[in-house]
């Protein structure tokens, strides 16, 4: 996980060159700007993907403020509760688009620029990642109160 989350931070500097790029694209050079954008959408679905849950790991989601008076094992029950049906219907009902859109190759719909599939598997991702955040939250607390 933490190998994923060091990636995905590196794709803020792209991305944020793509979107300072975009006014000069549009003004001097009057061409790309709309294609950066569509990779910077594309770079950014990837970055929230992940961010969600990093910042969920280290405690800096707006979520993740843990109230001290619940134990940390009902804490992770809790967490698993509350997000293992979103993630687990997001990644029922979103997989088979995903699959389509990957398919079909899907493009951006005002540029015809492949690649707006990578922005659907960026939701199924975020969906994978929140569950196994959950799960594996769940298990450390659970390992935690087996350990003598």
């Amino acid at each position: 996980m933490r190998r994923l989350t060091l990636g995905a931070a590196l794709l803020v500097l792209p991305l944020a060159a793509l979107l300072l790029a975009q006014w000069p694209l549009r003004d001097l050079v009057q061409a790309f700007s709309r294609q950066a954008n569509d990779i910077a959408q594309i770079l950014f679905a990837l970055y929230m993907a992940v961010a969600v849950t990093a910042a969920s790991r280290a405690g800096t989601h707006l979520c993740a403020h843990r109230p001290r008076a619940l134990a940390p094992r009902l804490r992770a029950w809790l967490l698993f509760l509350c997000t293992a049906p979103w993630a687990l219907f997001m990644l029922w009902a979103g997989t088979g688009p995903a699959i389509a859109s990957l398919r079909q190759a899907e493009r951006f719909g005002e540029t015809l620029t492949p690649g707006y599939f990578l922005i659907r598997w960026a939701l199924w991702l975020l969906a994978l990642l929140v569950l196994v955040d959950a799960a594996a939250s769940l298990l450390r607390q659970h390992r935690r109160r087996a350990a003598p």
